[in-house]
């Protein structure tokens, strides 16, 4: 491993620079830069050299050219064991340059602010920056790159241990990072520029590029024989599965992080305390209540046959009793925004359930794409962030729903947007009672859910994820005892369907919006 002599920084993101740069100048490092990192290394106290007279060209294009100089890169990406090289770069006058440290121009914080224009944007595609990093990496054996300032500490570390010199292995860990970092530069260009190709941006870009870092392997995907991994996607500040702890339990699989991903999704669309039960992807029973021990109760209530070897998701945290009555029966997993540590003592007796913990819910940013992959190709959607309070719903029927109805209709509309379609849910105020979910007939959904309800449906109120084709689904209602139902409405035969509630007595509402999942 070779001495570093001289290093080449040039950041936007100065955080730790200064202290950085100390350092290297305590193992006799030359330091050159340019722009505002020249000046603030220098009103700090440390001799710097200016990339211009290093190269004996100036700056110029008011800075677009910088670095791009026979004497930056051939002092980069020359191979100090090649002699050809090295007799090569002597006969020019190009000297070693032994280490990098770039990030590069904010190009996604300035096109995410309102009102960017696209000569901003353009300006704030760096040349110089990625075309240094990827010369630095490509020849990590000789050059340690530097582009994410949590890695100051680690080199400075390795730095002190070998006496100013970095290995060849964590070059080469330094270098694969620069790389991941310019695809997403590149890629977070492309798509921004891709969007532009009109008169208009469009929503849609014409390639789709993203990148996603993997956390974990998985278990085995969705059956033993596939492997799989789970991948992530950068800063993410919405609490979800995604930046889920893990704090005990087996390895989680493919399937796994579906549940546990379905679960946190519905509770989060409580404000109060809330309880599901996943199996499948699907809620087999969700309930409101004061505290989650109640809400748990009352969701296993619905369909504790179903809720045996599920995941259970909380939009609070689980104390010593919850604690108590999941380790009561067999459960794959349990998410929730915090555990006592009573509640993590008394799991311990259950070694294998998967323990998960999110960040804590309150105010965060909803962001991203939905994708879904299919055989050669990818569906890329906007999130399903939708949703009307029933009681701003239109009311289609002779009778308006009472206050009683429209507290249920609402709850029941947020647990149906959780369920795969064809889904029909039968509630009551605050608590589940049936459970139709992904049938091709929304008669059968409901049959079915009828046929899962252990508790009364007298009296339940009804959420349908799409409109109902044909009036049998209100008349299966009536039937089961429904007094209230909320649906999109949209379908041709709306007045037949209006006409059955009519005819039952029945109040129903249009929400102007379905819920559609697949």
């Amino acid at each position: 491993m070779a001495k570093i002599t001289r290093a080449l920084i040039s950041v936007s993101d100065k955080n730790g620079i200064v202290e950085f740069s100390k350092q290297l100048a305590d193992y006799g490092v030359e330091i050159l830069s340019t722009g505002g990192t020249a000046k603030l290394l220098r009103e700090a106290g440390l001799t710097v050299k200016d990339v211009s007279e290093f190269t004996g060209f100036p700056e110029m294009l008011d800075g677009r050219v910088k670095t791009l100089h026979p004497k930056v890169h051939g002092g980069l990406l020359g191979m100090r064991s090649n002699p050809a090289h090295v007799a090569m770069m002597k006969e020019h006058g190009i000297e070693n340059i032994d280490m990098v440290v770039v990030n590069l121009y904010p190009f996604e914080a300035t096109v995410a602010k309102p009102g960017c224009l696209l000569a901003d944007a353009i300006e704030n595609i760096d040349i110089g920056g990625p075309t240094m990093l990827r010369s630095a990496a490509k020849n990590y054996p000789d050059v340690t790159v530097i582009v994410d300032c949590t890695d100051y500490a680690t080199v400075l570390k390795e730095m002190k241990e070998s006496k100013g010199a970095v290995s060849p292995a964590t070059n080469y860990g330094l270098a694969v990072k620069v790389f991941q970092h310019t695809a997403a530069y590149d890629g977070a260009i492309s798509n921004y520029l891709g969007a532009r190709l009109g008169e208009e941006p469009q929503e849609y870009p014409a390639t789709f590029t993203i990148q996603v870092k993997k956390a974990q392997d998985l278990r085995y995907g969705e059956n033993p024989q596939q492997s799989a991994a789970f991948y992530v996607e950068k800063d993410i500040t919405e609490p979800c599965v995604s930046n889920a702890v893990q704090l005990q339990g087996k390895e989680l699989s493919f399937n796994n992080i579906i549940d546990l991903d379905a679960a946190i999704e519905t509770v989060k669309e409580f404000e109060q305390s809330a309880a599901v039960i996943i199996k499948h992807t699907n809620p087999c029973g969700v309930a409101l209540s004061d505290t989650p021990l109640s809400a748990y109760l009352k969701a296993r209530e619905c369909d504790p046959v179903s809720a045996y070897g599920g995941i259970v998701g909380f939009n609070r945290q689980v104390d010593a009793d919850i604690a108590r009555e999941l380790a009561s029966t067999f459960l794959e997993a349990v998410i929730a925004p915090g555990y006592s540590d009573e509640a993590l003592e008394i799991f311990k007796a259950k070694k294998n359930v998967r323990v998960m913990q999110i960040p804590l819910l309150g105010e965060y940013d909803v962001r991203g794409y939905d994708l879904k992959k299919v055989v050669g190709g990818l569906l890329v959607q906007g999130r399903d962030r939708g949703m009307v309070r029933a009681t701003d719903c239109r009311v289609v029927t002779e009778r308006t729903p009472t206050a009683s109805e429209y507290a249920s209709l609402d709850f029941a509309w947020r647990v149906c947007k959780h369920v795969k379609s064809n889904a029909i849910v039968f509630t009551n105020r605050d608590q589940t009672v049936g459970i139709g979910a992904g049938q091709m007939s929304r008669v059968d959904s409901s049959k079915i859910a009828v046929q899962k309800a252990l508790l009364p449906t007298q009296g339940t109120v009804l959420a349908s994820d799409a409109f109902f084709p044909f009036r049998d689904g209100v008349d299966a209602a009536a039937e089961a005892g429904v007094t209230a139902v909320i649906q999109p409405g949209g379908s041709v035969r709306d007045e037949e369907v209006i006409k059955a509630a009519n005819e039952h007595g029945i109040a129903m509402v249009f929400t102007g919006m379905r819920h559609f999942r697949h």
